[in-house]
């Protein structure tokens, strides 16, 4: 393996370096703000080394000795390609995230890399966005706690992480130039809420600021973001980093809280003129100059390598693989397969030349590759056809022989997937359809053949909705990384039984999509209008039909559950516990997954969310109790008017299941609420003031001819809601003595809790 040329800081050097940057000359310490080339940070005298980061996600993209280029995109040296965010979400595994994260912090110590970009936080608002497989879920649940497990795995060795691409990064069409616009309640719900877990809970040593505008504004220049809510409320006390090139005004970034521009554009002066002009404060630059001088001194204290064990970091990779594969369907039981009974064909270029990865920086050069039809010839499995050709031209002899070889055998393995051109960073797709050549080849197959098993590697969901029919058992495998055609092998003949869940709902139809009408935008906008009823959110409110719902995956045998328990532990707190059993034949894993449930009408927020979940492993007839915890922010939502959480007094419920569709236990619960009382105002609407439990009081008190409006409730109830609808200062015209004055009192009175 060829070593690139170390660039790590000396780690006796940075602890003997002054822990300030006070001692530094303003040019000095504006040097500091923007890289030294394409990886590095500058360097400065004795006081703080270069440090160097490096792509990317699912492993080490390290570039070789001479190599740079603006966008990273030249070759580079071996690493495992573990699989990327859409497979190892799909694993709803936080142990095994962790120990991928580990793995590659060890390689990235060997190969002389301090920060790991990565892992991407980014939900997965629509299907189309081209760099799905770089994101866990669209959960901010699930993506916060695996993102938070993948970057404590990094920095449990010492190696920085750095979580992207914060914030609102949901396409990749215009992506330097969109502005998302998005409203408060929903970017607080979804589309911070991962981020903020992560920075809570693990402490990322970086965030990398993104290309796109939110609500008009540059991520990488939006003070309210990267201060006032990424440090001022959460916490965080590491380095923010631009997305490479995605600052468009240095000292407006500077002032905002962006400390590191990558790569550097060579505008230092910028910042030192604008100090000397008096237009920014010197002490900002100081501030950002210091947090790159505590990240160097953060990994200098790293773990450090020459190298890893390859073979070993491979057996990994397959172990993750296998965990994140997510089985369909299996009709028939059609699945395991057994070479020793059974002829079988496999069918499909695909299983011969695996994609495995996606496109973009986060390519990797894998240490080895394994391939499906590798795996499945050494356990006997002798036939093969190509089927098709993987640059999507059709071939009818490449079907032909397809079909043939499938009506020789009982069971056919049928290979199928978006080719590297579907999906890459850099462009969104414009269909979730499987290319119709291969669709085609299918068809033609399960004509010829009783059982057909298909399995699927794509970075993005693809629709079934056309062929499923087609199949009788669907297994998939996402892009599997460099070890998947192993681990598809040993799914498919039952070395382990498949135990991976969906993370994003598959739709029977694109239209179905909630951001369908909203995605990509027009005119340097993308509106979300959708607002929080993202993926099963939406699905699982209006009841739509889908093909497979979130959470969703089946196993070689079944779990029953039970024993639901409930106890209150504290105010708005409660520990929830069930059993599960495995009811069948063979050892498998469960994902027990825990929501919370508001059954409202009309509806005010989904109908349930996720908030808690558990693999949990079981042999045959072995039971097991899992155990959650609801938390008052759990039950809580964002109140922009409050500018904070709220919790509204009245009942919820925690639903436990095997996904968002397959509940399987339900309690009921109720809450006093947070004990927030909102302040009244003239245009609080009459609704507003009888329902607020001191202006209700105040309101009937104080006014007696009320009555004449409340007895609407009884006589006319459609026009008692409409008299509701109406702010309090437009009862002027009424004859009940609602002047102007009057308001005013009533709302002193509200608010000094005087109701009589």
């Amino acid at each position: 393996m060829t070593q690139p040329e170390p660039v790590s800081p000396d780690e006796s050097a940075a602890e003997s370096a002054p822990a300030t940057v006070d001692g530094l000359t303003l040019e000095e310490k504006a040097s500091l703000t923007s890289g030294a080339g394409t990886w590095r940070t500058t360097a400065v005298r004795d006081v703080v080394p270069a440090v160097r980061l490096g792509d990317g996600p699912h492993g080490i993209r390290r570039q070789t000795k001479g190599s740079g280029d603006a966008l990273g995109l030249d070759d580079s040296v071996p690493a495992t390609c573990f699989p990327p965010a859409v497979a190892l979400g799909s694993s709803w595994d936080p142990g095994l995230a962790r120990r991928v994260g580990a793995a590659i912090a060890r390689e990235a110590s060997a190969l002389g890399v301090d920060v790991v970009l990565g892992p991407g936080i980014n939900i997965k608002r629509s299907p189309l966005c081209g760099r799905n497989f770089e994101y866990f879920s669209e959960d901010p649940h699930l993506t916060g706690v695996m993102g938070a497990a993948v970057v404590t795995g990094i920095q449990s060795l010492g190696i920085g992480a750095c979580v992207k691409h914060f914030a609102v990064n949901n396409q990749e069409t215009d992506r330097m130039r969109v502005s998302a616009d998005v409203d408060e309640r929903t970017l607080r719900e979804i589309y911070l809420a991962a981020f903020e877990h992560i920075v809570r809970e693990a402490g990322p040593y970086a965030v990398m600021s993104s290309y796109n505008k939110i609500n008009g504004v540059y991520a990488s220049e939006n003070h309210w973001l990267l201060t006032e809510v990424l440090r001022g409320e959460w916490g965080f006390d590491g380095l923010v980093v631009s997305d490479w090139g995605a600052v468009n005004d240095r000292v407006g970034a500077l002032a905002a809280g962006l400390e590191l521009e990558m790569p550097p554009t060579r505008t230092d002066q910028e910042i030192v003129d604008a100090v000397r002009a008096g237009r920014l404060d010197e002490s900002t630059v100081t501030r950002a100059a210091g947090r790159l001088h505590t990240l160097t001194r953060r990994v200098a204290a790293a773990e450090r390598f020459d190298d890893w064990d390859v073979g070993v970091h491979h057996e990994l990779a397959r172990e993750a693989a296998r965990g994140s594969a997510v089985l369909l369907k299996n009709e028939r039981a059609v699945l395991p397969l057994d070479p020793a009974a059974q002829r079988i064909a496999v069918v499909g270029e695909s299983a011969r030349s695996p994609r495995y990865q996606g496109h973009g920086s986060s390519q990797i050069v894998p240490t080895r590759l394994d391939s499906p039809w590798d795996a499945l010839s050494a356990a006997g499995i002798a036939t093969f056809a190509a089927g098709y050709r993987l640059d999507g031209a059709p071939d009818e002899p490449l079907k032909r022989q397809a079909a043939e070889a499938a009506a020789a055998c009982d069971v056919a393995v049928v290979f199928l997937g978006l080719p590297d051109e579907a999906e890459s960073e850099g462009f969104d797709r414009t269909s979730i359809d499987l290319p119709g050549v291969q669709v085609e080849v299918l068809r033609a197959v399960a004509r010829a053949c009783p059982r057909v098993v298909v399995v699927l590697s794509n970075g993005g969901v693809v629709s079934v909705a056309d062929w499923e029919a087609d199949a009788d058992a669907i297994l998939e495998a996402w892009l599997p990384g460099q070890a998947g055609g192993s681990a598809i092998a040993d799914l498919l003949l039952g070395v382990c039984s498949p135990s991976g869940r969906l993370t994003e709902t598959i739709p029977n139809r694109l239209a179905d999509v909630p951001s369908h009408l909203h995605f990509p935008g027009a005119d340097g906008h993308v509106v979300y209008g959708e607002g929080r009823y993202v993926g099963y959110r939406y699905h699982d409110t209006l009841g739509t039909d889908v093909a497979y719902p979130f959470g969703h995956g089946l196993t070689y045998t079944r779990f029953e559950y039970s024993d639901l328990a409930v106890r209150e532990t504290g105010t708005n707190e409660w520990a929830v516990e069930c059993a599960v059993a495995n009811a069948g034949e063979r050892a498998a894993a469960e994902v027990v997954q825990l929501y919370v449930a508001f059954d409202e009408e009309p509806p005010s927020r989904p109908r349930h969310e996720l908030r808690g979940f558990a693999k949990v492993e079981l042999e045959p007839g072995a039971a097991t109790r899992v155990a959650f915890a609801v938390s008052a922010r759990d039950i809580a939502w964002w109140s922009a008017a409050r500018g904070g959480w709220r919790i509204d007094p009245g009942g919820f419920a925690v639903e436990v299941g095997a996904s968002s569709r397959d509940i399987r236990l339900r309690a009921e619960l109720t809450t006093a609420g947070d004990g927030h009382v909102d302040v009244l105002g003239r245009m609080s609407t009459l609704g507003e003031w009888l329902d607020h439990p001191v202006g209700g009081r105040v309101l009937r008190t104080r006014l007696p001819k009320l009555s004449a409006v409340t007895g609407m409730a009884e006589r006319s109830p459609a026009l008692f809601e409409l008299a509701r609808s109406i702010p309090l200062a437009k009862f002027g015209t009424f004859d009940i003595g609602l002047t102007p004055e009057v308001v005013d009192d009533l709302m002193a009175a509200a608010a000094t809790g005087q109701g009589s």
